[in-house]
């Protein structure tokens, strides 16, 4: 794992902009989750989500139990900004994917639409990746500036989807 670069400059990451794009990033995927889930919960709770909708549901919170796991104590963060004293994590499912928990909510979210159909829920869904794919541009962007070997494992893993993305 590497550590922060001695030589880092201040980033977006401390900047009142970043910061601030960052929170809406993050208020945005909650909200989105939120709809999502609140479209799919009379079906899952209703017994009348089909097969194919609880086993997204299942991989879903298998792969985010699986990169919580996988992360350190204190260094998992819903804002984009890297912590301070962060390690680059690049065991588990972070050897395949950069943006594991990214693609555990994008299961997550598509085990909703699957379970209740209909556009509004394809509407969520597509605005939920379109803000984790900028959420993890801007992450990327300021996990370069603070992990040495950010490069490096960038080039050598996907974003969400291993053979992919």
């Amino acid at each position: 794992m590497a550590g922060p670069r001695p030589d880092a400059a201040p980033t977006a990451a401390t900047d009142a902009r970043g910061r601030g794009i960052g929170h809406v990033l993050v208020a945005l995927q909650l909200s989105l989750i939120a709809a999502l889930a609140w479209l799919a919960a009379p079906d899952f709770l209703g017994g009348r989500a089909g097969i194919f909708a609880w086993a997204l549901a299942a991989a879903a919170v298998g792969l985010g139990a699986w990169a919580l796991g996988s992360n350190r104590p204190g260094n998992f963060n819903i804002h984009p900004a890297p912590k301070a004293g962060g390690q680059l994590v690049q065991q588990g499912p972070y050897r395949w994917m950069r943006h594991p928990m990214y693609s555990a909510v994008l299961l997550g979210g598509a085990a909703c639409v699957a379970a209740v159909g209909g556009w509004p829920g394809w509407v969520c869904l597509v605005a939920l990746a379109a803000v984790l794919g900028a959420k993890a541009g801007l992450e990327e962007r300021w996990l370069m500036v603070h992990h040495a070997g950010y490069a490096a494992y960038r080039a050598r893993t996907a974003r969400f989807l291993p053979g992919v993305y």
